[in-house]
């Protein structure tokens, strides 16, 4: 009985064995201890050899290592790829729950929900990004930006709704290193012709048996290419298109391809998925549990690991309750009530759901005086944001107890030396008992923002109201400060059209 050892790290060299499933768990490399018999290895592990007409058995001892560490003792503060961590799941025990997100919301949404993975539905990215069906009418850019914004928004792997790979076999090699750039953990990729059908919908037609190969040969290579380790999903639609005999064909002339998880849509009933996973029982099968009518039949988790499946998709469940949600809310709202507060979060929830708690811990780290003190005086009166003030919020005790009692001891060098001098207050004080007042006003007439802070005080008025920078306000008030009443120190229209005054009051 030869014995070889497998790493995860390098795991294409052994490619002459044909069907490359010997040993999946440890990704289809062999160290280079293998002994040189490899080379004469049957088709199949246990099967008849040619040439010596007797069963050769062959044992693999696996050793899946994760960066420089074993398996065992990986390091949780180390950095783990997206394929490195869906590969670690598909070879830890049980099967595994993917719910299907369409965006970087539903995909947070599943990782707080526990789940180890998650899939894009091209269904819901369709609808949720286009408003249309998923008839082929997403474009390849569009699925692999979409894609990014939720491999950005998540720290679990996400495998990528790949369609077709958008062409021939070179589309699908720029989808897949497409994908990867991305983020994705893995990627699926069907045999349907273009434009494409969704899945348990009528008109699916599946492009050659040759052709079909070429694509996950393409995908294969791609991945080397860009010297990643992407998990490639290969689906085939050839069981509503074709044939059940003709899906199962498929689904081992893939797998001998390079696929590493396989995926038949549509299965019509129990039978036929336990005869699916009788094929290269070492390859991990994807099951498709099709909400709200599919042709597949539902099972539970464990039924469906009793049968041999590995990763379980939901498909449709986020974006269906999510547009159900969306109809019962404006029907209230067109009722003239507001939805019920069982059915929505509190805004709390929203928040903390969204990270601005988190945000605001972090943002601690990188406060400074002059971004802090405009919000601690409490002095601005604005009817709008979008100069970064926000209206009526006083600053909380905290802060207030941080300012000191005399302000003469917080203004900048340059005003305190400038009106200090011969140890005489000067007009200084005089200056600092006035406000400036700021006034924007859109080009529409409407009233953007209305503000008052500390005449002496100017070091801040520029993160406000950035068409300020370069103004010098500060030569402005040595002519002003001595006049009584108001003045109006500008008066002019920024890039945008809006209108901005400065008046010393």
């Amino acid at each position: 009985m030869n014995s070889a050892s497998i790493s995860s790290t390098d795991f294409r060299a052994f490619s002459n064995l044909p069907s490359r499933r010997t040993a999946y768990l440890a990704h289809r490399r062999v160290a280079e201890t293998l002994p040189q018999s490899a080379s004469s290895l049957p088709e199949r592990v246990g099967s008849s050899s040619s040439k010596a007409g007797r069963k050769t058995s062959i044992r693999y001892t696996v050793s899946a290592s994760y960066g420089d560490k074993e398996s065992g003792s990986v390091n949780s503060n180390e950095y783990t790829s997206p394929a490195k961590a869906l590969r670690k799941l598909l070879e830890s025990p049980g099967v595994h729950q993917g719910p299907a997100c369409f965006d970087a919301l539903s995909a947070k949404l599943v990782e707080r929900a526990g789940f180890d993975f998650c899939f894009t539905t091209g269904f819901g990215i369709s609808a949720a990004r286009l408003g249309l069906p998923d008839a082929g009418l997403i474009s390849y850019g569009e699925m692999v930006a979409q894609g990014q914004e939720i491999t950005q928004a998540v720290s679990i792997p996400v495998i990528g709704d790949g369609d077709n790979g958008y062409g021939n076999a070179m589309n699908v090699k720029r989808t897949v290193k497409g994908y990867i750039r991305a983020g994705f953990g893995g990627i699926i990729l069907e045999d349907q012709v273009s434009p494409k059908a969704c899945g348990h919908t009528r008109g699916r037609k599946v492009v050659s048996r040759e052709e079909a190969i070429m694509r996950i040969k393409a995908a294969v290579d791609a991945r080397k290419e860009s010297g990643s380790d992407i998990v490639i999903v290969a689906r085939t639609d050839a069981r509503q298109a074709v044939s059940f005999k003709e899906a199962l064909w498929r689904a081992r002339a893939l797998a001998d391809a390079g696929a590493d998880v396989l995926f038949i849509d549509a299965l019509a009933s129990k039978e036929e998925m336990k005869a699916f996973c009788d094929v290269y029982p070492l390859v991990p099968k994807l099951a498709n549990m099709l909400e709200g009518g599919g042709k597949t039949p539902i099972f539970t988790p464990i039924e469906l690991e009793e049968l041999g499946y590995k990763l379980v998709a939901y498909p449709l469940s986020l974006i269906g309750v999510s547009i159900g949600a969306m109809q019962d809310a404006l029907s209230a709202i067109k009722g003239g009530r507001i939805p019920s507060p069982g059915s929505m979060p509190s805004f709390e929830e929203l928040k903390e759901i969204l990270g601005f708690n988190t945000y605001y811990e972090e943002e601690k780290c990188y406060a400074t005086t002059s971004s802090q003190l405009p919000s601690r005086k409490g002095d601005f009166s604005s009817n709008s944001n979008e100069y970064g003030v926000q209206p009526g919020i006083q600053a909380d005790r905290e802060q207030r107890s941080q300012i000191p009692d005399n302000p003469v001891e917080v203004l900048i060098p340059e005003v305190y030396d400038k009106f200090s001098g011969e140890g005489k207050k000067g007009n200084f004080s005089t200056a600092w008992s006035r406000k400036l007042r700021v006034k924007i006003t859109g080009k529409d007439g409407f009233e953007k923002l209305d503000i008052r802070i500390p005449a002496g005080f100017l070091e801040g008025i520029t993160n406000i109201v950035p068409a300020l920078v370069g103004v010098n306000i500060k030569s402005l008030l040595d002519e002003a400060t001595l006049e009584e009443g108001g003045k109006q120190l500008l008066d002019f229209q920024d890039t945008m059209g809006d209108r901005i005054q400065v008046i010393l009051e």
